[in-house]
């Protein structure tokens, strides 16, 4: 491996990730960026949510999944809470543009952020009861689709393909898997139905955008377009006459792992999931350690910034390239099954609703790199949660507002606020020997 990176020239030292042309460092300006969106939470939780908290009342959080769950809730003064979190906050966006040094900047924005929802969570349950491991449930099985979709971007972008069309391998996926296990009877056979075809859609993305060089964004728009009009037809023709023979799956039932699922707090959150939770951590782990600890992993990223240099080294790159986007389609009908199989129990027309769409910005956001896709898709899905939580607190916020945020803290990690967010220099690329 050391041998290939020293012929490409890619390789950073101690990084383990292909260099790109300027340092990934973060910039002054982003630097102060960061302390200025601390800076301005802070004086929204001290001067918007204290003002509208009357003094007396408390805010309840529930750490069980019900109220009569073994771990005790915890009860916290609405208003000190937030004086606290809020000041807590305030201080360290001003440390953060007093200081010069770098390090430790995520690190201060993730404890800023954290105290900001801290008190977000508190003004919006002030004198109720907020289930916070209700919230965290929902927010992680929200996050499982958007999490996979994201897998499925960064195994193909990390090769230099452009996969637009994750929403399409989405929609194929959650119809075929559906109506396996409605024929079968079996969730098993209709989650295999649904990896394949996720795969199956994955090598026409690969055939038109590899093979016939086509604009990988038409192709994956195209894509996304005609697997919402078949679906979309074969509902209304198959489905809907044969409704319980074609489209009546039932859903997997969550899966506790004994004695981990007893565990305070994190155990119903984290080891009392369903099959696709469980996929989903497997999954992560088999990329980023594919991708950043193996020859495999060197070679695809190599095609993905150099594949000029990757093919004078003896590197095939197209077949490298159509490996990759066929593994993302069968990651993304994973995330497709997780729709019907996992959570409806039956396909619906665009059932998916641009989710597809979202996890392609959830990798951006994640920076090309499965664990940051993992924690943009995570905050993406406990913002989705949210609304349902404030729907049942009664917090005076139009949902449409929280919908927003995926979007909004998309442009911002793209427009580089807070640090910069590259592609892969080949990324969108066709390639030829000619």
């Amino acid at each position: 491996m050391s041998g290939l990176a020293g012929r490409l020239g890619l390789l950073r030292p101690g990084s383990g990730d292909l260099a790109p042309s300027k340092s990934r460092d973060l910039t002054l300006a982003q630097r102060r960026n960061v302390g200025i969106l601390l800076v301005a939470t802070g004086v929204v939780t001290l001067g918007l949510f204290l003002d509208q908290t009357p003094a007396g009342l408390h805010t309840t959080f529930r750490l069980a999944m019900s109220p009569a769950g073994h771990v005790p809730s915890v009860v916290v003064p609405s208003l000190a809470t937030e004086a606290v979190t809020g000041v807590l906050t305030l201080l360290l966006g001003v440390l953060q543009l007093v200081r010069r040094s770098p390090r430790l900047t995520y690190l201060i924005l993730s404890v800023g952020l954290a105290a900001f929802g801290i008190a977000f969570l508190t003004w919006a349950g002030k004198g109720q009861t907020v289930n916070f491991v209700g919230l965290l449930a929902t927010s992680l099985i929200e996050a499982v689709p958007l999490a996979l979709g994201a897998f499925s971007g960064v195994l193909c972008e990390r090769s230099g393909v452009i996969n637009i069309a994750i929403e399409g391998q989405f929609l194929i996926a959650a119809f075929f898997a559906a109506v396996v296990a409605s024929v079968t009877h079996s969730l098993w056979l209709g989650l295999v139905a649904g990896i394949i075809s996720g795969g199956l859609v994955g090598l026409i993305l690969a055939v038109f955008t590899i093979t016939y060089r086509t604009d990988q964004i038409i192709v994956g728009v195209v894509i996304d377009a005609f697997a919402l009009g078949l679906t979309s037809f074969l509902l209304q023709a198959l489905l809907v006459p044969n409704q319980t023979a074609l489209n009546s799956p039932k859903v997997f039932q969550p899966i506790p792992i004994p004695l981990l699922d007893r565990i305070p707090v994190l155990g119903p959150v984290l080891f009392d999931q369903s099959v696709f939770v469980y996929l989903t951590v497997a999954i992560l782990i088999v990329i980023q350690v594919g991708l950043f600890a193996t020859r495999w992993g060197l070679r695809v990223r190599a095609v993905g910034e150099h594949p000029r240099a990757a093919d004078t080294v003896g590197i095939d790159v197209n077949r490298t390239r159509y490996l990759n986007v066929m593994l993302g389609g069968l990651v993304a009908g994973v995330g497709g099954a997780s729709f019907t199989i996992g959570l409806t129990g039956q396909f619906s027309t665009d059932m998916t609703a641009g989710l597809g769409f979202i996890a392609l910005a959830a990798m951006i956001f994640g920076r090309w790199r499965p664990m940051g896709a993992l924690g943009a898709a995570l905050l993406f899905g406990f913002s989705d949660s949210l609304q349902f939580t404030f729907s049942v607190l009664n917090v005076p916020i139009p949902s449409a507002f929280l919908a927003m945020f995926p979007y909004v803290a998309t442009i911002v990690a793209v427009a580089g606020l807070v640090g910069s967010a590259r592609a892969p220099a080949a990324d969108g690329q066709a390639y030829s020997r000619e």
